[in-house]
């Protein structure tokens, strides 16, 4: 019995491990209040909180908000919402990305025509 009591916790610890979640999440059909031009920097941080990044593309400041479902023994699920400022500190433009099943869907359903 004593022997047993290692492998089943490190059978424990593997099988807690085998998920892992990073970021936090938003659900991206939620989005249309995000407009060009209008939004400001701080309307998006009372929205979606602190970017989970932060950084620069050709000049304009940008925030990005991820979330990332890493499985040992499943399908990994991603999204990520870049946002992309102008000198004003408005909203220039944003992408938005996912693999997330739902959100895919809904996504695909809004740009068929």
């Amino acid at each position: 019995m004593r022997r047993t009591v290692p492998y089943l916790i490190l059978t424990a610890a593997l099988v807690m491990a085998g998920c892992v979640t990073v970021g936090k999440d938003f659900y991206s059909a939620e989005l249309h209040w995000l407009k060009s031009d209008r939004t400001t920097k701080q309307e998006v941080y009372r929205m979606l909180g602190e970017p989970f990044r932060t950084g620069v593309d050709q000049g304009k400041i940008t925030w990005t908000y991820g979330y990332y479902r890493y499985s040992a023994f499943g399908t990994t699920r991603t999204k990520d919402l870049v946002i992309y400022y102008n000198t004003d500190n408005t909203v220039s433009s944003y992408t938005f990305n996912t693999s997330f099943p739902d959100e895919k869907t809904a996504w695909q359903d809004r740009t068929t025509p």
